[in-house]
């Protein structure tokens, strides 16, 4: 029998199952952030545990979907390939970095590594000492397994997202893959909890941070709430499409029109953002995404 358990939102509380594999307690998993705000001084468990059982009364407190099985292991094959490429970019960076003290310089991207990792395999280069190759030799041999462990989980993830419908009707959106498509899937478990899209742009961190005060509204920069992975994958995407976009001639006119009124990088978030409720909209509605001359094609003429 599953009975409701108010707990602050955390990774490891979403399930509890006792000996036999039954769910046993599904948690109500409020904001760490929002519950912590109806704290009293001093902090003990007690005190946690008042807070956060009047936190889950209320009723303007906003609380967490619980992930089922399949998204917390969809999240897993994320957050993996995000360690193994920050590891192999800091892999990466000690090669270039041991190498350049012996005046050996490639250019700069991932793919101009094979070029030193070459070197270091080469016997016959004397540039390398003996022992040099041999310590570089283990971390050339560090890159490539990381280079094939990140192949195996981008192939899997593309793999599923060509399977998951959700994740095919995303990736028709422009800006988004199938590595967003199921960053998407995963950390989203239920769109429908949003109120609208701005709403979910808002949770993503892609709308302007307000400090208004005696009716005066002043707007800040983006409040970067969120997910930091989600958002920055949004703003990743949206930055191809505005380089596609300012080298074609058939870009669309409002493009056009916000990049030579804002900065690139301003635009790049404005567009991250529109994508975002475009993402949600799909996801709540259903549809594909269909490109704006599409649809002036299409309209009957009023």
């Amino acid at each position: 029998m599953t009975k409701p358990v108010g707990k602050p939102d955390a990774g490891k509380l979403h399930v509890r199952f006792d000996e036999r594999g039954e769910e046993t307690e599904r948690a109500t998993s409020a904001s760490p952030r929002l519950s912590s705000t109806l704290l009293k001084r001093g902090k003990t468990d007690a005190a946690d545990a008042e807070a956060i059982s009047e936190a889950v009364t209320r009723k303007t407190m906003r609380f967490v979907p619980i992930k089922t099985a399949e998204q917390q292991a969809g999240t897993m094959v994320l957050k993996s390939r995000a360690l193994l490429v920050k590891q192999q970019t800091q892999t990466i960076n000690a090669l270039r970095s041991h190498l350049a003290e012996l005046g050996i310089i490639a250019a700069a991207g991932r793919t101009k590594v094979e070029a030193l990792v070459a070197i270091v395999r080469d016997v016959a280069d004397i540039r390398l000492p003996a022992a040099a190759r041999f310590a570089l030799t283990a971390v050339a041999d560090q890159i490539e397994a990381q280079a094939d462990q990140i192949d195996k989980l981008e192939r899997a993830i593309v793999a599923a997202a060509r399977t998951d419908k959700d994740m095919r009707r995303l990736t028709t959106i422009p800006g988004i893959g199938a590595i967003t498509a199921a960053t998407i899937k995963a950390l989203v478990p239920d769109p429908g909890g949003f109120k609208s899209a701005r709403h979910f742009a808002a949770w993503l961190g892609l709308t302007p941070r307000q400090h208004s005060s005696g009716g005066k509204e002043r707007m800040g920069r983006i409040s970067k709430m969120g997910n930091p992975e989600l958002r920055s994958l949004l703003v990743l995407g949206a930055t191809s499409v505005l380089r596609i976009a300012r080298k074609a001639d058939r870009a669309p006119p409002w493009l056009k029109s916000l990049l030579a009124r804002r900065p690139y990088k301003v635009a790049a978030v404005a567009l991250a953002n529109k994508t975002a409720r475009i993402a949600w909209a799909l996801l709540n509605r259903g549809g594909i995404y269909r490109h704006p001359e599409t649809l002036a094609t299409t309209t009957p003429a009023a």
